[in-house]
């Protein structure tokens, strides 16, 4: 048993894939907006308590452009990751708007002397504004084996391939 997970492979990409599928086109119908995690002067904990929340949760989020899906990521803080996307200020914190940020200035150099490049930042801080101005979906699932497994299920299935890989360092 992986991570606690009593489910086998099969049933596994035969019913709870599927499940949480279902449950993330239902959030995706009814999407936020990111900005609305990313206010200065509200933190964490009372983002939290907004969404009825006591701690964060696990889960998958989607973002979305106009309506259509554009990137799928996991978190186990999914409103901590949300928040991070929208307000991080380095590459670590905001790795979507820096590799965003990469396709309109390309760069030979490390990624800190990228950042502290005004031409690059300019292009990282338009990403970043273009993320506050998406909209996101996201769902719970607790279980980290479920997890990680619907990320590459979610991010194809919704062909989110512009900004997805999962190629590993």
């Amino acid at each position: 048993m992986i991570d606690d997970c009593a489910s086998n492979f099969a049933d596994i990409a035969a019913v709870i894939l599927p499940n949480h599928m279902a449950r993330m086109r239902a959030a995706i119908a009814e999407p936020r907006t990111l900005n609305e995690f990313c206010t200065y002067g509200i933190g964490l904990k009372t983002m939290l308590r907004r969404l009825g929340q006591v701690h964060d949760l696990s889960g998958c989020y989607v973002l979305l452009r106009h309506d259509k899906p554009f990137y799928v990521g996991i978190s186990r803080g999914v409103v901590g990751r949300l928040r991070q996307h929208g307000m991080g200020k380095t590459h670590f914190d905001a790795s979507l708007a820096y590799r965003m940020a990469c396709e309109k200035i390309a760069h030979e150099t490390t990624r800190n002397e990228a950042m502290k490049n005004p031409a690059f930042r300019q292009a990282f801080d338009e990403a970043q504004q273009l993320l506050l101005d998406s909209n996101v979906a996201f769902i719970e699932i607790s279980n980290p084996l479920e997890l990680y497994l619907f990320e590459a299920y979610c991010a194809m299935e919704l062909n989110t391939s512009e900004w997805n890989t999962f190629r590993t360092h």
